[in-house]
């Protein structure tokens, strides 16, 4: 995928949003989208026994407070790749703060979504649909992810669809 068709794509379609996937679930290696050079790259290796639970991507057209493109988890029905465009129905967001040792926090909020071409998780609509521990364990997953690299990440609520959907309108470049 080149850089301006990346910038091209729109973070919204119809009530959905677009998702581009940088890591699929089950991976130890975390690829992240490099847009000075048009390419994701391979950005870390996790720990052994450490996993993405989720596919884990990018809303394009978006940034958060970090500068970064706004994050997104996506559930689909079966691993799918870095490059990935998927439209995805927006579930909720869990909105956190990340600090690093000595500087203040900022927001970097993870947001919820599901496969609009999913078959098994068709009738999932919002974070309540979810199993409670599943979005428990998403947001260990976090706070671990982030301490191996020495930095705190502090979970300050969770919120749905519509919320989500405001977050992300108020992040578009």
């Amino acid at each position: 995928m080149s850089r301006d068709k990346l910038a091209r794509i729109p973070p919204f379609v119809a009530d959905d949003i677009h998702a581009v996937i940088e890591t699929p679930a089950g991976r130890r290696t975390k690829y992240k989208w490099d847009p000075a050079q048009g390419v994701f790259t391979l950005h870390k290796v996790l720990p052994v026994g450490m996993a993405f639970p989720l596919d884990f991507g990018f809303v394009p057209g978006t940034a958060g407070a970090d500068g970064d493109p706004l994050d997104v988890f996506v559930i689909t029905d079966e691993p799918s790749f870095a490059g990935c465009l998927i439209r995805a129905r927006l579930l909720g967001v869990i909105t956190a703060e990340q600090a690093v040792a000595g500087q203040p926090p900022v927001r970097n909020d993870r947001f919820l979504a599901v496969s609009a071409a999913s078959r098994d998780h068709e009738p999932v609509r919002r974070l309540e649909d979810l199993n409670p521990r599943t979005l428990t364990e998403l947001e260990r997953f976090f706070v671990h992810y982030n301490e191996l690299e020495g930095k705190q990440f502090r979970v300050l609520s969770r919120l749905g669809p519509e919320a989500a959907r405001s977050l992300l309108e108020a992040g578009q470049k």
